[in-house]
């Protein structure tokens, strides 16, 4: 697959992305608009996936929040530019167009990474990290027997589709999830365990007490601070272990 890059907005100063940058990049041939952010030097990638909103200022602050810590970040976008979906119809269509088609869902995580290490980022040292829908994509991305050093889930799906598992899947899982979530059951979040376990995948799963889905959301009804905090701190205890 080859992953052509378009910098849009992208005024660099010297060779520092310490402030951020929204740039549109393309993979095979549609352009995709994401953010990219980096301490510079050799930092540890972040892969960031969004939940069902798309690319917005939430998956930012988050990108900004790890650029902190001391890592780069590349914020992917997986609807297209311009594809920010508000109502609940069309989060599910986008959605549920790319569930349908797992081998498209695989090629735009692989193209985000590859724009990612063409704008300098340390490809070889990378863990990837997604919110709800998100956080589905990042699993489907561990069990393609992708090479990143981590795959890391926030409240989200967690079933298998028929016909795959978790063979080819090499690096360490972190599930993070609520347990009073009743879009993702503790139903999946068990069976994914056994799945795991048999396979045996390297993981860590947690569930967070009174916590619905959606549980890290700022400023939404759903969300939990302290299980927020929680999880943040669980996630960069994480990069640490598989990154450093």
């Amino acid at each position: 697959m080859k992953t052509l890059v378009t910098l849009v907005l992208l005024l660099m100063a010297g060779s520092s992305w310490a402030a951020g940058k929204n740039l549109t990049y393309q993979v095979n041939g549609i352009d995709y608009e994401g953010y990219f952010i980096s301490p510079g030097g050799d930092a540890p990638l972040v892969l960031l996936i969004h939940d069902w909103d798309g690319l917005t200022d939430y998956e930012v602050r988050r990108a900004n929040m790890l650029s902190e810590m001391g890592y780069a970040v590349f914020a992917a976008d997986l609807f297209g530019a311009g594809v920010r979906p508000t109502e609940v119809a069309d989060k599910r269509q986008h959605t549920g167009e790319l569930y349908k088609d797992r081998a498209k869902m695989r090629a735009l995580m692989n193209g985000a990474l590859d724009t990612a290490a063409s704008l300098g980022a340390n490809r070889s040292n990378a863990v990837a990290m997604g919110y709800c829908f998100g956080g589905a994509a990042v699993l489907e991305l561990a069990r393609s027997g992708s090479d990143l050093k981590g795959f890391a889930s926030f409240h989200g799906g967690l079933k298998t589709p028929a016909g795959q598992d978790w063979g080819k899947a090499s690096a360490p899982v972190l599930i993070m999830h609520g347990t009073a979530d009743s879009v993702i059951p503790m139903s999946d979040f068990a069976a994914l365990a056994d799945e795991l376990e048999a396979a045996g995948v390297a993981h860590e799963m947690v569930t967070y007490s009174g916590s619905p889905h959606a549980f890290t959301v700022f400023g939404s009804p759903r969300y939990r601070e302290t299980a927020d905090r929680k999880s943040w701190k669980l996630f960069s205890e994480f990069l640490e272990d598989v990154s450093r």
